[in-house]
């Protein structure tokens, strides 16, 4: 009984303080809006940031695609035998790649390089007072540090995901053609039948809004990192996990609307 109390208890005084943190989230979330106004701060970093965040996320993000695209076309191929023509493969691999696995997979993994990181390095620019010392000489540290990331996030997180589509899609043919003797054709056949452009187009609209949450929350968590090499590990790890909460709370909404877009469409 006692132990049931204190977990109520422990979930209790998380959920207020998360309930507490949400003003001044939604101030830092404006703050870095309005910094967009001071564009000859910021967009110098921007180019620097966009390569540290896309360009060198391209490796890990083709190997969980590629991974993704065998595991799929194997398993694709066990569900459907005997009862659905095998060139169907290739379209679950279409659909599943483009409208969830590639965006979330890529995103969640992102969640620890991506966001770890910019909580690490801004946390330790707080620890030891750069942060202050930009300040001293004028500068917004949100413009200066966590706009170009913000913005760095939103535009390369779905050329990220984009890459990782195509190679995903590559393994899932390639598995088909080597492992499940299924031609070629076939397998672009499948992918064909039930294609729409919009499968692609969401994926990209929902990668760049992970994008967002991931750099928000790395920044967020890093300026306010506090207690030297301890705390800035701290704010790494809750970069992690709110990173990861975000994502998988806007896949969500996503899926509601698009569902509620269908419903209302004549």
């Amino acid at each position: 009984m006692g132990i049931a109390v204190r977990a109520v208890e422990s979930i209790g005084s998380k959920t207020l303080r998360a309930l507490r943190a949400t003003g001044p989230n939604a101030r830092f979330v404006g703050d870095v809006l309005a910094s967009g106004r001071d564009a000859r701060t910021w967009l110098g970093q921007t180019m620097t940031q966009m390569r540290r965040l896309g360009v060198d996320s391209l490796p890990i993000a083709a190997f969980i695609a590629l991974f993704t695209g065998i595991v799929l076309a194997l398993l694709a191929s066990y569900s459907f035998t005997g009862a659905v023509p095998l060139y169907f493969v290739g379209t679950l691999v279409e659909k599943t790649v483009t409208l969830e696995l590639a965006p979330v997979l890529t995103g969640l993994a992102l969640a620890g390089r991506v966001g770890a990181n910019i909580a690490a390095e801004l946390g330790t620019m707080r620890v030891t007072e750069q942060v202050d010392a930009l300040e001293t000489l004028g500068y917004d540290p949100v413009s200066f540090l966590v706009l170009p990331r913000v913005v760095a996030g939103v535009a390369m997180f779905p050329v990220v995901v984009g890459a990782a589509m195509l190679v995903a899609m590559v393994a899932g043919g390639t598995t088909s053609v080597l492992l499940l003797h299924l031609s070629s054709p076939e397998f672009l056949k499948g992918v064909r039948l039930f294609f729409q452009v919009f499968d692609v187009e969401y994926g990209l609209v929902k990668s760049a809004s992970f994008g967002a949450a991931v750099t928000l929350a790395g920044s967020a968590c890093g300026l306010r990192a506090g207690g030297g090499a301890v705390g800035v590990g701290r704010a790494a790890t809750s970069t992690v996990v709110y990173s990861a909460i975000c994502i998988l709370v806007l896949d969500a909404l996503w899926a509601v609307t698009w569902l509620l877009g269908r419903e209302a469409a004549p």
